[in-house]
């Protein structure tokens, strides 16, 4: 009888759960610390001295907004690639050691001020690599590791870790930053130290490599230009001149035509490289490009969903509801826990269902789900009731988690394996922009609407309680970008607004009314109804859009490699799995694979 093989090795009936628990903590961490600091920044930058709202500080704020999520979505590809070359496992691991080096330089921040405020915004980058590499190998190492007829509850629990995670953040990091700033990054530290013992310990190279020279060209050219368009759009939400928008920003400008530029040049590159960083031909595989674009357009969407209800809340129904601004960061993070609660939900099951139904149906079904929930938040009232609001927030949890993991396991079923890195890193990769994108794209939408009604109503507020028409004008002529992210780091807005000289020259009680918790949300209620309404409109514009993507990817399709010749195979419920010779079927060749 042979023996049984050990537990912590590749041959062992177990390994894949083991594999599975390893990579579930690894995104669940990196995910969770793209939103955890989000929550936090009014306490960090109090940490270290530093008022973000004021013009010359507004870069850093949104660097450290912006930096871990721009670096991650630039490197998920190339960490994919690098983990087809060398090893899948071999990447990840690293990610776990270059993470938890950057947590630990960013809760021993030795500097105040600016100084202090690049240290973060340095480290922040560096944990940006390390999660990337984390998140570019997770669902090739998954899926190495399972079946293709299991293959879905497993990423369907690895999807849920990713997704779930950035509402986790917030509520980690509302309770953290009420203890000591610090202690929103050094959380991070004894679960990478435990996590990088676990995965050296514990994963395997079990995949097939894919060696080859790496693409200096093409990993630069795509690396700069998906920089320089996410950034520029990012720096489009600040004022420039006379605009509420930095849209018309030469810099801005060129940054995302240049980064559009840049993109396509890398495309051509890739489809003339020998050697390509990223295979631009699985994009003829019908359901893995329907489930790429299908994920960035959900991407943006949910990410505008998470931004513009944490504006909600914060800015406006917590203090209307009693909240101070100070709690009010903490309380919006409990409020969307019935969004979360969908999540897990939904994502292991509809995951594990996947696996024998295919993933068109879920998806799709998700997707309209979401868009359902978009148009229930459009007819709440600015000053809903919970209730109402609890239920629509667990329907959009649960559309988005019958979407996640069902389309990620499409993705990954429909390349080769010694592709599955690269495909991992390109569904990060949208799936990061769509989050990045979504700042600018949402906050852009939102100031746009503002700044048709805010500035005569903020106006009239302010003389109403006293304040002179002169600095009431000038007042109302602010970017709305300032009230905005005021609500969304939880300070008083009219506070910040006015600030203390202005403040000291009125009657007590009208300091008292401007600076209340009614006063803003009251004001703003009418204009923030009409940007929201541009903003969800918007949403759920593209939430269809991507449900029909969904649509229209195909039947289950699963690209197996095995060692005979191409062949076509039909198993009995009539899905269709095309086997490859490994290394030998080019991707894009006659035969080496057949959509339904």
């Amino acid at each position: 009888m042979a023996e049984r093989p050990a537990l912590f090795t590749k041959d062992h009936p177990k390994y894949k759960w083991i594999a599975l628990s390893n990579t579930t903590l690894g995104v669940l961490m990196a995910v969770i610390n793209s939103s955890i600091v989000i929550i936090s920044l009014p306490a960090i930058f109090k940490g270290i001295g530093l008022n973000p709202l004021l013009p010359g500080n507004v870069s850093y704020l949104l660097w450290m907004l912006m930096g871990y999520m721009l670096v991650t979505a630039v490197l998920v590809v190339t960490f994919g690639r690098l983990g087809d070359m060398y090893g899948r496992v071999k990447i990840y691991n690293l990610g776990f050691v270059v993470f938890t080096i950057g947590s630990i330089a960013l809760a021993f921040d030795p500097l105040t001020g600016g100084q202090g405020a690049l240290w973060l915004i340095l480290w922040r980058l560096v944990q940006g690599v390390g999660g990337a590499m984390l998140t570019a190998n997770s669902t090739a190492i998954l899926t190495d590791a399972f079946p293709s007829d299991k293959r879905g509850m497993a990423l369907g629990i690895n999807q849920v870790a990713a997704i779930a995670g950035s509402f986790i953040g917030l509520i980690v990091g509302g309770l953290l930053s009420t203890i000591d700033w610090r202690a929103v990054f050094f959380v991070s530290v004894p679960v990478g130290i435990v996590g990088t013992i676990w995965s050296y310990r514990s994963l395997h190279e079990v995949g097939i490599k894919n060696r080859g020279k790496l693409d200096w060209p093409g990993n630069i050219v795509f690396a700069v230009g998906l920089t320089a368009l996410l950034a520029g759009i990012t720096y489009g939400i600040q004022p420039y001149g006379s605009s509420s928008t930095g849209w018309s920003n030469p810099w801005v400008l060129a940054g995302i035509i240049g980064g559009i530029v840049l993109l396509i040049a890398f495309v051509v590159l890739e489809l003339r490289t020998k050697a390509p960083m990223f295979e631009m031909r699985l994009f003829k595989i019908r359901s893995f490009a329907m489930a790429i674009l299908a994920g960035l357009l959900a991407s943006i969407g949910r990410g505008g969903l998470q931004f513009m209800l944490i504006i909600w809340l914060q800015g406006i129904w917590l203090p209307l509801h009693g909240y101070s601004y100070e709690d009010t960061p903490l309380w919006a993070g409990i409020y969307l826990i019935p969004l979360t609660v969908g999540f897990l939900i939904a994502g292991p099951i509809s995951g594990t269902l996947s696996d024998r139904f295919g993933a068109k149906v879920f998806a799709t079904g998700g997707l309209v789900l979401v868009a359902l929930a978009f148009v229930g938040l459009l007819l709440l009232p600015v000053n809903f009731n919970y209730s109402a609001f609890a239920v629509i927030t667990f329907f959009s949890g649960i559309g988005s988690g019958m979407f996640g993991a069902p389309n990620r396991a499409s993705i990954m079923n429909s390349v080769p394996a010694n592709q599955r890195g690269s495909a991992s890193g390109m569904a990060g990769t949208v799936q990061n922009a769509g989050t990045s994108l979504s700042i600018g794209i949402f906050f852009s939408l939102m100031i746009a609407g503002l700044a048709t009604t805010l500035p005569q109503t903020l106006k009239s507020g302010l003389t109403a309680h006293g304040v002179s028409t002169s600095v009431a004008t000038q007042i109302s002529q602010t970017p709305p970008v300032g009230t905005l992210f005021s609500a969304f780091l939880g300070y008083n807005p009219i506070q910040n607004l006015l600030g203390s000289k202005v403040l000291g020259s009125l009657s007590s009680a009208n300091q008292s009314t401007l600076t209340g918790k009614e006063f803003f949300p009251q004001l703003i209620s009418a204009p923030f109804h009409h940007g929201l309404v541009v903003v969800f409109l918007a949403a759920t514009i593209m939430t269809v859009v991507a449900a029909v993507a969904s649509l229209v990817r195909g039947k289950k399709f699963v690209h197996l490699d095995l060692p005979t010749g191409p062949v076509d195979v039909v198993d009995p419920e009539g899905d269709a799995a095309v086997p490859t010779v490994s290394g030998a079927a080019a991707v894009g060749a006659p035969n080496a694979r057949r959509e339904p």
